[in-house]
């Protein structure tokens, strides 16, 4: 198996290389060796789809007790993976410091912090607290002793923030802090990617794969984002496959599903170590 070390290294220079790449989400062991097996080259944790495939919903987990999905995922393929660490399990600054020292011994190489309170009256911490939240993150990844890429994320279009401007200040506060890469989730078009491309100088990740959302990979690319991440999407095909064939069989009574299903000798050779 390949090592931290260099899980590490190579995560980095994915993103420091000319042009960018997309980096699967799995949701389990299996799902990540399906990635691999199809070339991606690297791997992040999906919250919503890991809490699906529990029985329950996006951000019912915390971080803490997904750190044994982290290990699983992590041990599963010899891909880079990084993790959604949300909010960091805590306010302060050095409850975000201590999730990235413990998230970082389950394998992972990397891992975004976002700037969401979890509470109703008031969604997002204050700019200046953010800030100094990632920053702290920043600290206690640069302490380690492999490369960890740190990702900042602006949460402000997805929490009824529409104000494009507000989300660049957002970034650029992160990036000043010494995040590697910068995420807002909530991009949706052309225009505004271009707009915060032109306002930031770390590399952007772009989430694609929601309904309704006319995004591509190679538009993204082309406009100079460097990562294209899936977040849950790969995970609501498999269950929008797996209703649909469920409900085939409950009113029709047929098996047509099974035409398009992947035999069970082919992800057997696939997933014979």
């Amino acid at each position: 198996m390949t090592s931290q070390t260099e899980k590490g290294e190579r995560f980095a220079a994915l993103h420091a290389r000319k042009r960018g790449f997309v980096i699967g989400n799995p949701w389990d062991a299996g799902s990540a060796r399906l990635l691999e097996f199809l070339g991606f080259e690297a791997i992040a944790t999906t919250g919503a789809g890991y809490a699906f495939s529990q029985g329950t919903i996006d951000l019912s987990l915390s971080t803490q007790a997904m750190l044994p999905h982290f290990t699983e995922l992590a041990a599963a393929t010899d891909l880079p993976l990084s993790a959604d660490l949300q909010n960091g399990d805590g306010d302060s600054p050095e409850a975000v410091a201590q999730t990235i020292l413990a998230a970082a011994r389950t394998g992972i190489v990397g891992g975004s912090i976002e700037d969401t309170t979890g509470r109703a009256d008031q969604p997002l911490f204050e700019l200046p607290y953010a800030r100094a939240r990632i920053a702290a993150a920043v600290e206690a990844a640069r302490s380690l002793d492999f490369r960890f890429t740190l990702t900042a994320r602006a949460e402000s279009l997805v929490y009824g923030t529409p104000d494009l401007g507000q989300t660049i200040q957002r970034l650029q506060a992160y990036q000043d802090a010494g995040a590697d890469v910068l995420f807002a989730p909530g991009l949706r078009n052309v225009e505004d990617i271009r707009t915060v491309l032109s306002e930031i100088d770390r590399p952007l990740n772009v989430i694609i794969g929601f309904q309704g959302v006319k995004l591509d990979v190679p538009t993204l690319l082309d406009l100079g984002v460097q990562r294209i991440s899936l977040g849950g999407s790969l995970a609501r095909a498999a269950y929008g496959a797996l209703m649909r064939a469920g409900r085939e069989l409950l009113t029709e009574g047929t098996c047509r599903y099974a035409d398009e299903a992947i035999s069970g000798a082919e992800l057997s050779a696939i997933l014979k170590r």
